[in-house]
């Protein structure tokens, strides 16, 4: 499901005809739709959590959808490599935000980025400045959709403290790397074998004895909570949830994308309350 590109009168609130803004993957076309409002058409591409965006192949629709953008979203860090294709091979020139390149990462960084909090300000705030060039008669209407959207965000920044205030120190493992970044926001030391960790960035089968290493520290107690990446398929990481089970750790449920339905920060708070559960704050 996607809105189309249109063209024409203004509408709702908005002063001037939208933008047309293609988004890469939902985890920013939430955030992005939340600031520009009537102002823009919003295209975001790979929706919902439901399987591992890691193997999205476009569509030949999908990559129409970048022709005529005035601004494209995209994640950066070799995760929608494809996005940044379709927008080279699209006409028009629009401007582009890719958030590696907003957060100062590198290609091999965790590209998981919007589960860093600051990066997701930062990144919002390079989408208010882009949207406002394109369309200058809206700005003000751009400034204020971006005060809600801090608003709305209040929660999540609170949870997000509260957690680095209380949960400093404490020690996870994971399944797969995509929560990193929040846990090394709050504090989490990370206690993921390297071996494991490695593995499971190159999406291949851990050595024996790394997973060993994973087994050990699940039932030595010495990790406090397992997170899992649901959208993550095989035996390994169901193997590991049973371990942490029988030893008493708590398991955190997490997602690489927005679940149908939601909203980015409902996601991140219900995950985040989750981890404080699990911690036992």
């Amino acid at each position: 499901t996607r809105s189309e590109h249109t063209s024409g009168a203004p509408r709702g609130s908005c002063p001037v005809p939208p933008v047309p803004v293609v988004v890469s993957v939902e985890q920013w076309g939430d955030i992005v739709s939340s600031l520009a409002g009537d102002c823009a058409d919003v295209t975001t591409i790979v929706r919902g959590s439901t399987g591992d965006p890691h193997e999205f192949e476009p569509t030949p629709s999908d990559i129409a959808s970048f022709d005529g953008a005035e601004l494209v979203v995209v994640n950066g860090l070799g995760y929608d490599t494809w996005a940044s294709d379709a927008q080279r091979a699209a006409s028009g020139s629009p401007s582009v935000i890719d958030a590696g390149k907003v957060a100062g990462r590198k290609l091999g960084d965790n590209p998981h980025i919007w589960y860093d909090p600051a990066v997701v300000h930062e990144v919002a705030d390079s989408v208010t400045a882009a949207l406002s060039e394109r369309s200058p008669k809206a700005a003000g209407y751009f400034e204020a959709r971006a005060s809600d959207w801090k608003q709305s965000m209040v929660p999540y920044d609170a949870a997000v403290e509260q957690l680095r205030t209380n949960a400093a120190g404490r020690t996870y493992a994971a399944t797969e790397s995509v929560f990193d970044p929040m846990a090394a926001a709050i504090g989490l030391k990370d206690l993921t074998p390297a071996g494991y960790r490695k593995a499971a960035a190159n999406e291949s089968e851990p050595a024996a004895v790394d997973l060993a290493a994973f087994d050990s520290a699940l039932r030595d107690r010495s990790v406090d909570v397992l997170i899992v990446n649901t959208q993550t398929q095989g035996s390994v990481p169901e193997q590991l949830r049973r371990v942490a089970g029988s030893a008493g750790v708590a398991v955190v449920d997490v997602t690489e994308a927005v679940p149908s339905g939601s909203t980015f920060v409902q996601w991140q708070l219900d995950q985040l309350h989750s981890l404080s559960t699990a911690l036992g704050l």
